[in-house]
């Protein structure tokens, strides 16, 4: 079960990406929180600004990308004077990309597991000289320590004959063999939190159902957090303890995974919902989709960003007024008006 420790705290987080075309709001006030022990799951369609959140936390946004506002409170437990542990908090947004603070959490205490790890991964250095550079980097042991660390690191991810397998580059090795030595670059340091983004999505169904056990397994192992960036909701229901729900850079629902599929209250959350295909359905019936398509990053809508592909939608208001985060329930929340307050919002 996770516990109720809060490791993340996101507020009000802006990513904003300065092009000549002009100002693009990936993220644009992203709020949720990450207990430890616990999985939240980030989904939403492309372009709404997952990734560059995962990337925002880890401070490797590529340039002309930054950080414009907002807070990433790192909760931290670290030995007090008397012995035992005491909670540091540290703001990741106001450390600089490349400063020394940075870097000893980067891969130590957060790591991330990429979306294709051939791209993530280095074609010139075996997979073990990679591992064990993360290693050594956070960790005072010998070049010859490091090495071991890092085949047990790879044994214990299941990949088979490590003592072979270490000295391997990575076009010598399947898809699933490089997304296994990718989850184990991230937990040679044994992380507080693990980002995964969208770690499954090139790899077929029977390694996609390996890698999730996998990581599944090592989280209850090793105590740690898992932000899970997906497109897949049968995913979502089987691993997620909460479920986080964007559209265009903003959070427009959260809760619990069993509120979040039960009582869904978003209009976008509902129209995602009824896109999954229903088992025992009709003979060629077609699917539900969302009508419209994302609007284009350099022309947001004004008000709620979802107004202009929403059935739902209150005319006069909703391309108008952005909605705040409501609470309708323990743990759920929803940027929505249908659950505004009226007279506030006149």
């Amino acid at each position: 079960m996770a516990s109720d420790d809060k490791l993340i705290e996101v507020k009000n987080l802006k990513t904003h990406f300065f092009l000549d075309q002009g100002v693009v709001k990936a993220v644009d006030g992203v709020d949720f929180e990450i207990r430890r022990g616990e999985t939240l799951c980030i989904v939403g369609e492309s372009g709404c600004g997952k990734s560059i959140t995962a990337r925002s936390i880890m401070q490797i946004v590529d340039p002309p990308g930054r950080i414009v506002s907002g807070e990433i409170l790192l909760h931290r437990r670290i030995a007090g004077d008397s012995g035992g542990q005491v909670e540091d908090v540290i703001d990741l947004a106001k450390l600089g990309p490349n400063s020394r603070e940075i870097r000893s959490i980067r891969g130590k205490e957060v790591a991330m597991i990429f979306q294709e790890p051939m791209t993530s991964l280095s074609p010139v250095h075996t997979i073990g000289h990679q591992i064990s550079q993360a290693i050594t980097l956070h960790n005072k042991v010998t070049k010859a320590e490091a090495r071991q660390q890092t085949i047990e690191t790879l044994r214990l991810v299941g990949l088979p004959k490590p003592e072979l397998r270490v000295d391997s580059y990575p076009f010598q090795l399947s898809g699933g063999m490089r997304q296994r030595a990718m989850i184990a670059m991230a937990l040679s340091c044994h992380p507080n939190l693990l980002i995964a983004d969208e770690p499954t999505t090139a790899l077929d169904v029977t390694t996609q159902a390996q890698i999730l056990d996998l990581m599944l397994g090592l989280q209850e192992k090793l105590g740690m957090a898992i932000m899970f960036i997906t497109h897949d909701l049968g995913v979502v229901a089987e691993i997620a303890d909460r479920v986080a729900v964007m559209y265009l850079g903003l959070v427009v629902e959260s809760g619990d995974v069993y509120t979040i599929f039960s009582e869904p209250k978003h209009p976008y959350t509902r129209a995602l919902l009824r896109s999954i295909p229903q088992v025992g359905g009709k003979v060629r019936q077609r699917l539900d989709s969302i009508r419209g398509m994302v609007p284009d990053p350099y022309n947001r809508p004004q008000g709620c960003p979802f107004h202009t592909r929403c059935t739902e939608k209150i005319a006069g208001l909703c391309n108008r007024v952005l909605p705040e985060r409501v609470t309708i329930g323990e743990g759920h929340e929803v940027r929505c008006l249908l659950y505004s307050d009226r007279g506030d919002i006149a």
